[in-house]
């Protein structure tokens, strides 16, 4: 039997399928500076979508925190218990004072939001089955595997939201990771390794972290990107082999790992893709599952810049100013007029797009 958990507990129904946390964000004594990653992304880009009037306080579904029991789903005991160790957190978060600070202040202050953000993920991806979509503006740790972390990853939480599924949900037994952050996905690569319900695409700079050889054995579908790709190229593989991947095996749930460290210029990524271009790509991977009646969860993984907030918040604006994810869609599944239209405009679009 599985464990008692809140984080399946239903949200208001008036509540639109977008999860976060104020607890999400990284700030203490200016340790968060230390790393690229911009610690406190996730409340801009919340901050983004109300200033648009696209959501407000009371209609967002307020994440939780993983408890022990959650996270022992898949993680092992042995390496929740190394997280008690500051310089193990150091070594994974990358930020070196990290290991001088007394773990109790580490737990709470670095710990607890990426513990808040994974609960996120797990809450989206019940969410997502039960409304069509889910969006956890945090989450996307998809360097952590069940007994290690690293580059930033703490919690496995997309290895956590599948296993959460297939183990509570019926009708759930057929996965797609669909990993478009600028690094290879080797967590969640580790942890499915010889499941065959779980199909994963990942398309990566070919040069950068991790380098995980053994990993890439579990991608079905892997695209390995030159340094300095941009918009055309990019667009047109990711086109193909989104199309390709969902045609090959019609998934249950997508898992999108949108990391938007693809940006040109990030300092970690090597790649040069445009803001329209990270926005056309959401756009596609959205098109996809929905014309497909496939729902689906996405986080927002990497993405190293302070400009990648308002990326973000545009895509999710876009998203829904093209009908792909609003209340009317997430309250009443797939077969509305709105829906219906939708899937006749993803089929112009995407004929335009193979002829371009």
């Amino acid at each position: 039997m599985p464990h008692r958990t809140e984080l399946y507990e239903d949200p208001p129904s008036a509540c639109c399928p977008i999860v976060y946390s104020p607890d999400y964000n990284i700030t203490f004594m200016g340790l968060e500076k230390l790393h690229p990653f911009d610690a406190g992304k996730w409340g801009k880009v919340i901050n983004f979508l109300k200033e648009e009037k696209l959501i407000a306080d009371d209609l967002i579904v307020q994440a939780r925190e993983a408890t022990d029991e959650d996270l022992l789903v898949v993680h092992t005991r042995r390496y929740l218990n190394k997280l008690k160790w500051s310089f193990v957190v150091a070594t994974i978060t990358e930020i070196p004072p990290v290991a001088f600070l007394p773990n109790f202040i580490v737990q709470r202050k670095v710990l607890k939001p990426l513990r808040t953000q994974t609960g996120g993920t797990i809450m989206a991806g019940k969410l997502a089955v039960d409304r069509g979509w889910a969006i956890n503006v945090g989450g996307g740790f998809h360097h952590c595997s069940s007994d290690k972390g690293g580059g930033f990853c703490a919690y496995a939480d997309i290895t956590l939201a599948i296993k959460f599924l297939f183990e509570r949900v019926q009708g759930v037994s057929k996965a797609t990771i669909i990993d478009l952050d600028a690094h290879q996905g080797n967590g969640h690569e580790r942890d499915f390794m010889d499941d065959p319900r779980v199909y994963i695409m990942d398309v990566y700079n070919r040069y950068i972290y991790p380098g995980d050889g053994f990993a890439k054995r579990a991608i079905k579908r892997k695209v390995e990107l030159e340094w300095g790709t941009e918009d055309a190229e990019y667009l047109q593989k990711v086109h193909t082999h989104v199309e390709g991947a969902l045609n090959e095996l019609k998934p249950d749930i997508v898992v999108y790992n949108a990391g938007t460290d693809i940006l040109d210029g990030d300092p970690l990524g090597g790649l040069a893709i445009s803001p329209q271009g990270i926005v056309k790509r959401d756009e596609v991977v959205f098109k996809a599952a929905r014309r497909r009646r496939i729902p689906i969860l996405m986080v927002t993984s990497g993405g190293y810049q302070k400009r990648t907030a308002r990326i973000i918040a545009d895509s999710i604006l876009n998203l829904h100013n093209l009908g792909l994810i609003d209340k009317e869609l997430a309250t009443s599944g797939a077969e509305n007029p709105k829906v219906e239209q939708m899937i006749r405009d993803a089929a112009k679009d995407l004929t335009s797009l193979s002829l371009q």
